[in-house]
């Protein structure tokens, strides 16, 4: 007896060497003498791997010594996407179709694409079902009361979908196809409890998808990068963007949590780190571009990336970080000095006004000819309200379009200076970010920046709202004074 388990242990490992790399074999009638691709996701991008010439059989193979990282895969013919399969644990197997209908895929060698295509027909089959009431639920002629025998059918066939991809992850659950499916069921928040005290928690539910929000998703798992979709980039946005206040420190706690879980893999650490850098890039919402700057400073200068990103790519990304560094929301800006229309300098700091609002623009650049007016309208209408004043910076050399530019704006009022004619030894860009002009940064008294990029459309509101804010922030340091 125990010689049969010997002899066995020595075929098994025996047939995993043999199955070194992978293999694919596929037939698909209908295709001959043509050349096949074999493509994969990543992110939002797609790739090709292997290259396969069809016979006249229609029979074609993708081989090679090295294996394939798991995930979606698909058939590429003629510059077309064709069909989508799976790679998992087990890369030597063929799958057999037809031109017709290649969901009635025959998968010999291979469990996992086995449940790939039973799940795929399973979903036509219940889609054929689902049909007519789509039709009547998406007919605006109905009224809602017509609709809820479509509605009811229509929920019972989901269930029966979602019931089907349930029992399967369960039964196969370390499958390909079980982690596809997985990752794109939602989590179920219970009610919120009661407090000692009888109300309701109602910072529960929030408190309790933050805490489950990836239960279905690995974030370690690299294969859920190779998804027909960008599925992992797209959870992990809406996990920071609607999950978390658009505070910079807050951000950065929850990142640094992801990692943690990501951290694991070296393919996904990479991958996480890389898109919360781009997701905070350019960020729409004003103040999180710091975000960038702290996860350059804490994942690429410390050497944290080096493994896989390359020097040149480093230099630009730190580039990057340190123009945004200098000009952050909630940083003190730089102070500007520069020659005016006659030559005599203008330093922005002697500007006593409560508010400043610092305006860098093209003499020659069309979308400044279009703002510039909007914010002399805004100025000429605020500036007594808000105690405002304009440092505006032509980033041309040219006085005599400088001077033309402010008589014909009529910004006369403001404080208008030259940025090349500067008495600093930096030139403005390195201490104001303004690669695009116009350019707008608003510093306090103090000279803290409290606002950057606004549309000028949009500064009648912000400074109506900072001012409320500023007034019951003291209001409130007074009470608790008292």
């Amino acid at each position: 007896m125990r010689s049969w388990i010997v002899l066995s242990c020595l075929l098994l490992s025996t047939v995993a060497w043999a199955q070194k790399g992978y293999k694919l074999d596929f037939t698909v009638k209908g295709w001959k003498d043509t050349t096949a691709y074999l493509g994969s996701y990543y992110g939002e991008q797609t790739r090709l791997n292997d290259t396969a010439r069809v016979n006249s059989a229609g029979n074609f193979t993708f081989d090679n010594a090295k294996p394939l990282p798991q995930g979606v895969y698909f058939i590429v013919l003629n510059k077309s996407k064709i069909f989508d399969f799976v790679i998992g644990a087990v890369q030597h197997f063929s799958i057999e179709t037809s031109a017709d209908d290649f969901s009635k895929a025959v998968v010999k060698g291979d469990p996992d694409n086995k449940l790939f295509f039973e799940n795929l027909q399973n979903n036509m089959v219940r889609g054929k079902e689902a049909d007519p009431y789509i039709t009547i639920l998406r007919d605006s002629t109905l009224k809602e009361d017509q609709k809820k025998e479509a509605r009811e059918k229509f929920s019972k066939i989901s269930d029966q979908v979602m019931a089907y991809q349930r029992q399967l992850i369960a039964n196969n659950p370390g499958t390909m196809t079980a982690r596809l499916l997985k990752s794109s069921q939602t989590i179920e928040i219970p009610p919120a409890p009661k407090k000692a005290d009888g109300t309701i928690d109602s910072t529960f539910q929030l408190r309790y998808y933050r805490t489950h929000f990836f239960d279905n998703f690995d974030l370690a798992d690299d294969a859920l990068i190779r998804l027909p979709r960008p599925t992992y980039q797209e959870k992990v946005k809406e996990y920071l963007e609607k999950l978390y206040a658009p505070v910079p420190d807050t951000i950065m706690m929850a990142i640094d949590g992801l990692v943690a879980k990501a951290k694991k893999n070296p393919e996904t650490y990479k991958y996480l780190v890389w898109n919360c850098m781009f997701l905070y890039q350019n960020p729409e919402i004003m103040g999180l571009d710091e975000v960038f700057v702290r996860l350059f400073d804490k994942y690429f200068a410390t050497g944290e990336m080096d493994y896989w990103i390359a020097a040149s790519m480093k230099k630009s990304v730190k580039e990057y970080a340190d123009k945004l560094r200098t000009s952050l929301v909630g940083k003190t800006g730089a102070n500007l000095i520069m020659q005016d229309i006659n030559l005599q300098p203008k330093s922005m700091y002697d500007i006593k006004n409560k508010y400043t609002i610092l305006w860098i623009y093209d003499p020659d650049c069309g979308h400044c000819k279009e703002e510039t007016p909007r914010l002399v309208e805004f100025y000429n209408k605020n500036r007594a309200k808000f105690d405002i004043q304009v440092f505006a910076v032509a980033s041309d050399t040219s006085l005599q379009k400088m001077r033309t530019f402010i008589k014909t704006m009529k910004t006369e009022p403001w404080v208008n200076v030259n940025g090349p004619r500067t008495y600093l030894p930096q030139h403005y860009s390195k201490l104001y970010y303004a690669e695009s002009t116009p350019s707008l940064y608003i510093l306090d008294r103090d000279h803290k920046i409290i606002a950057k990029k606004l549309p000028v459309k949009q500064l009648e509101d912000f400074f109506t709202r900072h001012e409320k804010f500023v007034q019951n922030r003291k209001t409130g340091v007074q009470k608790n004074g008292q």
